[in-house]
């Protein structure tokens, strides 16, 4: 898979500068929403009623993948996109030389 941007791959300077950015931005804010937010343990909710919560991301948050959804994200909204490289042709092996006898 390869960023493109207006249908064709950007200087390489240029998208590693836009996806390092992304990547600073989506480990802080996924850092952020793991540890900030997630409250620990049970939570006295819904009227004295306690439930495990999670809350925003449920019990089975993952900063790793939410991290990758976040650097997709900002990349798209830059204006790339992910499409798939075409393979090359395999090589095709030279004859061996047979030794001399």
């Amino acid at each position: 898979m390869q960023w493109v941007k207006d249908g064709a791959v950007p200087a390489t300077e240029a998208l590693e500068q836009d996806a390092a950015m992304c990547r600073q931005h989506a480990w802080r804010e996924a850092q952020y929403n793991s540890w900030a937010y997630r409250p620990y343990g049970w939570s006295p909710y819904a009227g004295g009623r306690r439930f495990g919560g999670g809350w925003p991301y449920g019990p089975y948050y993952d900063p790793f993948f939410e991290e990758a959804r976040l650097t997709d994200f900002c990349m798209r909204a830059k204006g790339y996109e992910l499409v798939p490289v075409e393979k090359s042709a395999p090589a095709q092996n030279a004859p061996a030389e047979k030794p001399p006898a």
